[in-house]
C-alpha cells in the first residue's frame, strides 16, 4: 500500500534497482511542474509534504493547501482539488489512498476525501468524538489509510488525539488521547491495569486538569502493523497547564506524552505503551514515524519499531510487547526538585548524537568547529584570557542550585546534557527541540539492514519564561546530517554532517540497489550509497525541500520523485520558497528555461541564528552598542540591565571594513534615571576576537579589519546577543574583467546535466597598489548566492580566477550574460577591499 512513508510500515525502502551506482551518471530530470501553476492557479509557495504514487499517478499536496494528481510519466496534471473556502496551509505533510479515494486536511478542521480519478469532493467530516468532544486540530499531518479506516491525528491544540474515520463515508469509529481523561483505566497485553492520569499530578485547587491541557500532540502520522492488527502511533512533549519549560503543576511521568503507544488498528483497544522522556520540561518531542521491520537480534527473529526523534535517542522496540529489544538502562538525572523532574531517564546502550554541548576554545581557526559546541556564557562556560570556556558557578546559573539535586558521579554542574534540569536560568542542552529527528522520517534498508536517521545538531536554552519550544541561541550554527546504524546492533556504521539542518522533513528513500536519496533544504537532491554514505550524485532544484523522495516504475522504467516547496524550519526567511514537483529517470532530457537541466542556486541560508531587529547603519549611531538595554532611548526601569534576546541596541549594527566600534555599559552620563547598575560583557564568538567585561559608565572600542559577523553576547545573563556585520563595498574597475574565452561553452558532452564539465576562466587586472587577498565570487543574473571560485591564481597584478562549469551553468541564461567577478584584496596600507569588474560573454550551452 503506498504512504507517505514508503509503506504502512514507514519503511521508505523500494525494491527498485534499475537506477543504481553504476548508472547513476545518468540520472537526470525527466520533467518538472509548477504545482501551483495549475488550474485552478495560486501564487502560493512552500509545503512539508512527501509525495505517494498508486499506479502511475503521483499524488501530493500543493502549496496552497489542495491535492494535485499528476501523470508520472508526463508530468501532466490529471486533475486539481483546491477549495479556498476551506482556507489554504503551507503545512500539509502528506495524503494517503484507498478505497479509490485520496484522503487529505482542510482548514476548518476537516478531514477530506477526494475521488481517485477525478478529484470530485466525496465526503468532508469536522471530526468529533462522542456526544461532539473536541478532539483537537487536524490540519498538519499525513493521514493514513488501512483496510477501510482512515487515521488523522490532531495537532498544535492543547490535547493531541489521534481519531479514526471510516473510509467510506468519514463517520466516527474511535479516538485516543495523548493526554487522558481523568480517571480512565488502560489494561495493556501484559494484564496490568493502570490510571495515565495520575501521572499529571492531582487536579488544580481551580479546577484545572493538566492531563486534559498537557499536549501530547501526535505530530506524525503512525504506522500500520498488518500482521498484528496494530496502529502503532507517537505523541509528543507535555506542555503542561504553563508552559513546556515549567512542570511545577504536573508532578510524575505525564503519560502518554513522549511514548509509542500500540492500539487495535480496527477498535482502538489498547495494546501497549512505551515512554522514551518521563516527565518532558524540554519540547523533546519523540514524535517521528515510528518504522517497522522484522529484524535478527541475537540469532533471533524480531518483529520491531524503530521509535526516537529530538532526542536523539533510537529506541528498538518489540512490537508484540512494547519492551525494548536492544539493551535500555534508566540512567540517574540531575533534578530539579521545583520541576518535579524524574530521578531516571531511559537512555539506549547506543547513543546516535552526543549527550552533551562541546564547550570549546573561542578561536578563529576553529570555524564552524564541532556542531554540537555551545554558545559562550551559557550554563555559567566564560571565555579566560585564552578563550577557554571554563565554568564559572557564580554566574547567572547559581540562581537555581539550591533546588538541584546530583547524581552519584555526576561532575556537580550542569554541562548542557541532555536531561539537565532549568527553572530560572536558560540552560543550553542538547539535542532539544529543532535538533535530533526533530520529524524527519527514518528509512530502513533490507539489503543493508540499516536504519537511516537524518538529524539536526541545534542546542536549545530551556527556562520558566521560555517560548513553547525554548530558547534557541543566537549565533548557534544550525546545521544537521544523517547517520546509518545497524539495526541489530544499534551502532554507527556512518556519519555524513552534510552541513544543513536535516530535522525538519528531509526524509531519506533507500532502494535495492543501495542508494539513499535525500533532499535538502538548500534546495540540492542528493544521491548517496547506503553503506557508506559518500555522496555519489546531487542536483539543484532551485527551491528548498522539506519532504522525503518517492520512487516509482512504470512501464519498467524507474523514476525518482521530489517535492520542492521548502518549508522555513529552521532557518527562516532565508529558505527559497517554491512549488515544484520534480521526476528524473535514467537519460530524462528535461530543460529549465536557463538551458539548464537544474535549477538555479537558492538563496543563501542564514545557517546562524539570527538577532532580532533591523540592521542599523553604524553612522547613524555613532558606531556604539549599548550593552544590555531594552531600548536605546527609553530612561526607565524595564530597559536597565536588560536580559532579553534583543538586549543589544542596536541588536544588529552595519560597518564598513576599518570601523572602530564603541561598547558602551550605559551609565548614569547616558540614562541619568535609570543607569545599568550591573557589570555586562561583551563576549565575541566563536573567533575571540574581544572578551570584556565593563562596568556601568565604561567603554571599550574595537577595529575591525575584515569583513564577516561577529556575534557577541553578555557574560551576566548570556540571552542578550548582538552581531557586527562588517562589510565590503565593491569598487567597480572597469575594463579589469575579461573571460577566457570569451564565449562560454556549458555544453554537456552526454546531453545530461552530469556532463557538464570543465572551467570557466577569467582574469582580472589588479590597480598598482593592491594585492590579493582571498576569495573570489562570480556574480550570476540568475542567482543571488554567488558562485565561489574553484582556483585562484595571483600572479603580480593580474588574477586568474576560476570557476567549476557545472556551478556557473544553471545560474546563468544561453545568449549574451553579463558576469561581474569579486576579488578580495588588500591596499597599499594593508587594508582589506573588495574590487569589482564586469564583462558580457555568449553563453552556449
Amino acid at each position: 500500500m503506498p504512504t507517505v512513508g514508503g509503506n504502512l510500515g514507514n519503511q521508505h525502502y523500494s525494491g527498485l534497482t534499475e537506477i543504481s551506482k553504476q548508472n547513476l551518471k545518468d540520472l537526470a530530470p525527466a520533467w518538472r511542474t509548477h504545482l501551483s501553476a495549475v488550474a485552478p492557479a495560486s501564487a502560493n509557495v512552500g509545503q512539508q509534504t512527501t509525495p505517494i504514487v498508486v499506479d502511475g499517478v503521483i499524488y501530493v499536496d500543493t502549496p496552497s493547501g489542495g491535492v494535485i494528481a499528476v501523470d508520472g510519466v508526463t508530468g501532466d496534471a490529471i486533475w486539481k482539488w483546491d477549495k479556498p473556502a476551506y482556507g489554504t496551509s503551507s503545512t500539509r505533510r502528506g495524503v494517503s489512498a484507498g478505497d479509490g479515494k485520496i484522503f487529505t486536511l482542510a482548514g476548518g478542521n476537516r478531514v477530506v476525501a477526494l475521488d481517485q480519478e477525478t478529484g470530485a469532493e466525496v465526503w468532508a467530516v469536522q471530526p468529533t468524538g462522542p456526544n461532539g468532544e473536541d478532539l483537537g486540530r487536524v490540519g498538519k499531518v499525513a493521514t493514513v489509510y488501512y483496510n477501510g479506516v482512515v487515521y488523522a491525528h490532531a495537532a498544535d491544540g492543547d490535547r493531541g488525539a489521534v481519531v479514526a474515520l471510516d473510509a467510506s463515508d468519514g463517520h466516527y469509529l474511535w479516538h485516543f488521547f495523548g493526554g487522558p481523561k481523568r480517571g480512565q483505566l488502560f489494561t495493556g497485553l501484559d494484564g496490568v491495569t493502570f490510571d495515565p492520569s495520575a501521572t499529571w499530578g492531582p487536579v488544580q485547587a481551580d479546577g484545572t486538569d493538566c492531563a486534559e491541557e498537557g499536549g501530547a500532540t501526535s505530530w506524525m502520522h503512525g504506522a500500520v502493523d498488518t500482521e498484528l492488527g496494530y496502529y502503532i502511533m507517537t505523541f509528543g512533549n507535555a506542555r503542561s497547564c504553563t508552559s513546556s519549560q515549567n512542570a511545577s503543576g504536573r508532578p510524575g511521568d505525564n503519560l502518554f506524552s513522549d511514548t509509542l503507544v500500540a492500539v487495535d488498528a480496527k477498535t482502538g483497544a489498547f495494546k501497549w505503551h512505551y515512554q522514551s522522556i518521563h516527565h518532558d520540561v524540554w519540547d523533546m518531542d519523540n514524535v517521528h514515524p515510528p518504522t517497522l521491520a522484522d529484524i535478527t537480534v541475537d540469532g533471533k527473529e524480531r518483529k520491531v519499531a524503530f521509535y526516537g526523534s529530538k532526542s536523539g535517542h533510537q529506541f528498538v522496540i518489540d512490537r508484540t510487547n512494547g519492551k525494548p529489544v536492544l539493551p535500555v538502562t534508566e540512567q540517574p538525572v540531575i533534578t530539579d526538585s521545583r520541576q518535579h523532574n524524574t530521578p531516571t531517564q531511559p537512555m539506549p546502550e547506543t547513543r546516535l548524537l552526543p549527550d552533551c554541548v562541546v564547550w570549546e576554545k573561542l578561536d578563529p581557526d576553529n570555524i564552524p568547529g564541532n556542531p554540537w559546541r555551545g554558545v559562550p556564557n551559557y550554563n555559567g562556560y566564560q571565555a579566560d584570557a585564552d578563550g577557554d570556556l571554563v565554568l564559572n558557578p557564580d554566574s547567572y546559573v547559581s540562581v537555581d542550585e539550591p533546588f538541584l539535586s546530583y547524581p552519584a558521579g555526576s561532575s556537580g554542574h550542569r554541562e548542557g546534557c541532555l536531561y539537565d534540569p532549568q527553572y530560572l536560568a536558560p540552560i543550553l542542552s542538547t539535542t532539544s527541540q529543532n535538533g535530533g529527528g526533530d520529524w524527519s522520517n527514518n528509512s530502513y534498508s533490507h539489503s543493508t539492514n540499516l536504519v537511516y536517521f537524518p538529524y539536526g545538531a541545534n542546542p536549545v536554552a530551556h527556562y520558566d519564561g521560555a517560548a513553547a519550544n525554548g530558547l534557541r541561541a543566537i549565533g548557534q550554527y544550525q546545521t544537521g546530517g544523517i547517520l546509518a546504524y545497524d539495526a541489530s546492533t544499534g551502532e554507527v556504521a556512518w556519519r555524513n554532517h552534510l552541513g544543513t539542518d536535516m530535522s525538519h522533513g528531509q526524509g531519506p528513500l533507500t532502494t535495492a540497489s543501495d542508494l539513499l536519496f535525500v533532499g535538502q533544504i538548500d534546495g540540492r537532491v542528493l544521491a548517496m550509497d547506503a553503506a557508506t554514505g559518500d555522496v555519489l550524485w546531487e542536483f539543484q532544484t532551485g527551491s528548498g525541500i522539506s519532504g522525503a523522495p518517492v520512487t516509482y516504475e512504470v512501464d519498467g522504467e524507474q523514476y525518482v520523485a521530489v517535492i520542492a516547496a521548502g518549508s522555513t524550519n529552521p532557518y527562516g526567511a532565508s529558505v527559497t520558497q517554491g512549488d515544484s514537483l520534480w521526476s528524473f529517470k535514467l537519460g530524462g532530457d528535461y530543460r529549465t528555461e536557463s538551458g539548464s537541466q537544474e535549477g538555479p542556486d537558492t538563496a543563501p541560508l542564514t545557517i546562524r541564528r539570527p538577532v532580532g531587529g533591523t540592521a542599523v547603519e553604524g553612522s547613524t549611531v555613532a558606531n556604539t552598542v549599548l550593552l544590555a538595554r531594552a531600548s536605546r532611548t527609553a530612561d526607565n526601569a524595564a530597559s536597565r540591565d536588560s536580559v532579553s534576546q534583543n538586549g543589544m541596541q542596536p541588536t544588529h549594527l552595519r560597518v564598513p571594513v576599518g570601523t572602530t566600534v564603541t561598547f558602551r555599559n550605559p551609565g548614569a552620563d547616558t540614562f541619568p534615571s535609570f543607569p545599568n547598575v550591573k557589570d555586562h560583557c561583551a563576549t565575541q564568538f566563536f573567533e575571540g576576537e574581544f572578551n570584556v567585561k565593563l562596568k556601568p559608565g565604561e567603554t571599550y572600542q574595537h577595529t575591525f579589519d575584515r569583513a564577516g559577523e561577529y556575534f557577541f553576547n553578555d557574560c551576566t545573563d548570556p540571552r542578550p546577543t548582538g552581531k557586527i556585520e562588517v562589510y565590503l563595498t565593491p569598487k567597480d574597475q572597469p575594463g579589469a574583467l575579461k573571460f577566457t574565452p570569451g564565449t562560454l561553452n556549458l555544453g554537456s558532452g552526454t546531453g545530461l546535466f552530469t556532463g557538464v564539465n570543465g572551467k570557466v576562466s577569467a582574469h582580472f587586472e589588479l590597480p598598482a597598489g593592491y594585492t590579493y587577498d582571498s576569495g573570489a565570487a562570480l556574480v550570476t543574473p540568475l542567482s543571488s548566492t554567488v558562485v565561489e571560485a574553484s582556483k585562484v591564481t595571483a600572479n603580480k597584478n593580474r588574477i586568474i580566477v576560476q570557476f567549476d562549469a557545472a556551478d556557473v551553468d544553471n545560474n546563468v541564461p544561453t545568449g549574451e550574460v553579463t558576469l561581474t567577478v569579486r576579488v578580495n584584496v588588500l591596499n597599499a596600507a594593508g587594508v582589506q577591499e573588495q574590487l569589482s569588474s564586469t564583462a558580457t560573454v555568449t553563453v552556449v550551452k
